[in-house]
């Protein structure tokens, strides 16, 4: 994830998208392979945190001169907005009939959700800022 964002002014935005879809299949693996090795609390919240990132880094793949501030409050807010969704059980009847729809939207409100989100948003957010100082690249 660190080698992804480049959103220094006059950034290539097509390097910056190439690097964003590579973080996007690196957080959808680490995701992976975190369910695969942990199970418990430390699965389920560390794969709300990399929920998060994962839409930083797609947000990032759509609009590449985005700031890491702006993504990174995109991407709460979208994690936000599917979490209280669930209180309709709109995402849970979506959830019984498709296993995309399950990964996607979850299916219960877990309040404590709202806070790995921000640890996702900002993880992603400082990866990109440090990206972001100028390091004496061309």
């Amino acid at each position: 994830m660190a080698l992804f964002l480049r959103t220094r002014p006059g950034g290539d935005p097509a390097r910056t998208r190439v690097a964003a879809a590579v973080a996007a299949l690196a957080t959808v693996g680490a995701g992976l392979g975190l369910r695969a090795v942990a199970t418990g609390d430390v699965a389920k919240y560390g794969g709300d945190a990399l929920y998060t990132l994962l839409i930083f880094a797609l947000v990032v793949l759509v609009a590449p001169r985005t700031t890491p501030p702006r993504a990174a409050a995109v991407a709460l807010a979208v994690s936000w907005a599917v979490e209280f969704l669930q209180l309709t059980g709109v995402p849970a009847e979506l959830s019984r009939h498709s296993v995309a729809a399950r990964l996607v939207l979850g299916s219960t409100f877990n309040a404590p959700d709202l806070f790995w989100y921000v640890i996702g948003a900002i993880a992603g957010w400082l990866v990109a800022r440090g990206r972001a100082a100028p390091t004496g690249e061309p």
